[in-house]
């Protein structure tokens, strides 16, 4: 839609919001998406019916009117920069039209907090259309006996059709399936939304027989076990070439769509995982490839080293470059680019460029609110910045508001980042690392931790360091809670990456890596850690089931079914590697989980902790205690932790410019034990903090 012309002020845009209220103690509560949480945070009516849809005209928290609207109506309205302010203006339209945005909202980002999910391990909300043997590949010595693994079942207990297959889990492991697809998604975003999600990042969804799906059959199809019609899919997609005329829209794909609407409807983006790197040998092009060799239209999109020669039938010289080596897993060639950057070839450009256009606009009507939000790239630093910038760019024109993030694990992440035009990345090097070192193994110097994590912080832009995803562990990383069950364990330091995800597993008897449930002193430790994420600059990211007390090692342990507070999962009591004997609970969790909740809500209430100013006050390596500020207009909020497992006190200068007593620093939030807990003992010029043991606080200036 061409943006009308208007003065001052110079950025107006329309938003439209889906409402509906909910019977509370005898009074209509309206819930509208959180995203317009900053303009009106609450108010109630009392007296309207259910359902029904407000426009609303707010300052601050202070409501002025309202009129109802008929059920099949839309709230439409003006906001601008002015701060605190919401106008919404009464519009209709007919019931399920998909009305368009204006302009985009690019700070989403920074409000953000982020779940990832894999999602053939988050839920199975469909059973009929669960993966078969011979879909997932499994090998003929188990094949006919294969079956579903049952999801609440003992990760490291065998079925009968993984005994011939090895000795333990972990050699069947690839082969399992659980059985979780979009609907299991689509059926828990009401979870996710109360816990406080607002952005989803999933693992590749695209057509696969693998569990992990980076080695995809085709990028403009998602896995046909993930949506209703499996069947049915697989027959309608044969025939089609890199041409997007020959793509057809699968039950999947459609199933894929609701789920970003539905994702849309609560407040919540979505953005997907994708490998631009390299592909399947079952990929339509490089199947094309194998079969015409030299006469292949698509010869020049992978890294052939050698071409089979007709003249030796009883040989195959056909040879390629695979992921690592890993044949199974072709690589696109790249070639060199402007300025000396190397970029993808022209086919397999126009193609991946393709596919982001489909899944981001997908009806092709240049409004993108009914796509994708943005992308995660799989191994980011194999693919040349050249076709990054390109892409990238390519992206903001399909919709400007749109979030991209690269997997880099490594020093010069924020090089990469810009010149591959990238708006955040995945904070492996400049949050995950220091944070393994200085707060869960504590072998870095609480001081030395606070400046390693300042200055790598500070080597992104101002602008891009709110964006950044700060994310304790992953799928390719051991869970956040077994890292701290295993911080003493010395053969895992390192001086640069304190061993973070680490080449260790739990079935290792020379090194094991334990696979215990954590300790109640543990968790408090863990709580302490979420309230920091939730507190220092940057997007906070949660790996599905943190909050619902998951934990394991590395891969495959690390992707595990996800606990549901509906199921009831048998106790773990199988060791690997000859570890301990255990009889572990794994049922969901819910004091972490409203915990997790609750800390979650902080950055709602305080805007400070999303966008404002950074400043360390201190750290301590005696009392292992450290603590910085968070300002934002008026507002000033002060977090401090005691990284000790011993009760400690912080102390700090505290003053104003003018000579004149500051107002009172109060504690509002403590990570475990009562705010009560936390004792502020403030004089002139000075304050004392003390907190017990593995303890954080966060404290407003009142």
């Amino acid at each position: 839609m061409k943006k009308k012309a208007t003065k001052a002020p110079p950025t107006i845009r329309n938003i439209w919001i889906p409402a509906k209220t909910e019977r509370s103690a005898g009074v209509d509560v309206l819930t509208l998406p959180d995203s317009i949480g900053r303009f009106c945070p609450k108010w109630n009516m009392e007296g309207n019916p259910p359902e029904s849809l407000l426009a609303l005209l707010c300052m601050g928290d202070s409501l002025f009117s309202m009129a109802n609207l008929p059920r099949s109506g839309f709230i439409t309205g003006l906001s601008s920069l002015i701060p605190a302010l919401f106008f919404a203006t009464i519009s209709t339209t007919s019931a399920g039209e998909t009305p368009k945005a204006e302009s985009p909202d690019i700070t989403w980002p920074q409000h953000a907090i982020w779940y990832q999910i894999f999602p053939e391990r988050f839920r199975n909300g469909d059973p009929a259309n669960d993966p078969t043997a011979e879909y997932s590949q499994v090998p003929d010595i188990a094949r006919s006996s294969w079956s579903i693994m049952p999801w609440t079942g003992e990760w490291y207990a065998m079925e009968k059709w993984e005994k011939p297959l090895g000795p333990d889990a972990y050699a069947s492991s690839g082969h399992r399936r659980y059985g979780g697809d979009f609907q299991g998604i689509m059926d828990k975003l009401d979870y996710l939304k109360e816990l406080g999600i607002t952005a989803l990042y999933l693992n590749p969804i695209f057509e696969s027989p693998s569990l992990h799906k980076y080695d995809a059959r085709s990028y403009h199809h998602a896995d046909p076990h993930f949506g209703p019609d499996p069947a049915g899919d697989k027959t309608m997609t044969s025939g089609e070439s890199a041409d997007p005329a020959t793509w057809k829209w699968t039950a999947a794909d459609k199933l894929f769509l609701e789920l970003v609407r539905q994702a849309h409807l609560r407040g919540i983006r979505v953005i997907l995982d994708r490998v631009f790197n390299h592909c399947s040998t079952e990929f339509f092009a490089f199947a094309d490839l194998r079969e015409k060799q030299e006469k292949s239209a698509y010869k020049d999109w992978f890294d052939v080293k050698k071409f089979d020669d007709p003249a030796t039938p009883d040989k195959n010289e056909f040879e390629y470059a695979g992921w690592w080596g890993v044949k199974g897993m072709p690589e696109f060639t790249d070639i060199p680019g402007e300025n000396g950057r190397k970029t993808l070839p022209p086919g397999v450009r126009d193609y991946l460029f393709a596919v982001t256009k489909r899944w981001m606009d997908p009806n092709n009507d240049g409004d993108p609110s009914d796509g994708i939000d943005g992308w995660r790239l799989d191994v980011a630093n194999e693919v040349g910045t050249g076709f990054w910038s390109d892409w990238n760019e390519f992206v903001k024109k399909i919709n400007p508001s749109a979030y991209t993030t690269p997997e880099i694990w490594v020093e010069n992440a924020p090089d990469f980042v810009k010149e591959g035009k990238f708006d955040g990345v995945m904070n492996y090097y400049s949050f995950s690392m220091p944070v393994k070192g200085g707060l869960i193994d504590g072998t870095l110097p609480i001081r030395a931790f606070a400046q390693m994590i300042e200055d790598r912080r500070k080597r992104f832009p101002p602008g891009q360091q709110t964006v950044l995803q700060n994310l304790f562990d992953s799928h390719d990383t051991a869970r956040m809670a077994s890292m701290i069950v295993n911080r003493d364990r010395p053969y895992y330091s390192s001086a640069e990456s304190f061993s973070y995800d680490a080449d260790v597993h739990a079935g290792s008897h020379d090194r094991p890596y334990l696979i215990r449930k954590p300790t109640d002193p543990e968790r408090g430790l863990q709580r302490m850690l979420v309230l920091f994420q939730m507190t220092y600059p940057g997007a906070p990211y949660l790996y599905y089931g943190v909050e619902a007390g998951m934990w394991g090692g590395d891969d495959p342990d690390d992707r595990q079914p996800m606990v549901w507070p509906d199921l009831h999962f048998e106790p773990q009591k199988i060791s690997p590697g000859g570890q301990p004997t255990r009889n572990d609970d794994l049922n969901f969790d819910a004091n972490l989980h409203n915990y997790y909740r609750d800390a979650i809500a902080l950055r709602k209430k305080y805007p400070a902790l999303v966008d404002g100013a950074m400043q360390l006050i201190g750290a301590d390596n005696t009392s292992r205690m450290f603590g910085f500020a968070r300002s934002c207009g008026t507002e000033t909020m002060v977090a401090v932790f005691n990284r000790s497992e011993t009760v400690q006190t912080f102390r700090f200068n505290f003053g104003t410019t003018d000579g004149s007593s500051p107002n009172p620093l109060v504690p509002v939030f403590v990570s475990q034990g009562k705010i009560s807990d936390a004792l502020v003992k403030q004089g002139p010029g000075k304050v004392e903090i003390t907190l017990p043991g593995w303890t954080g606080a966060l404290l407003r200036l009142d």
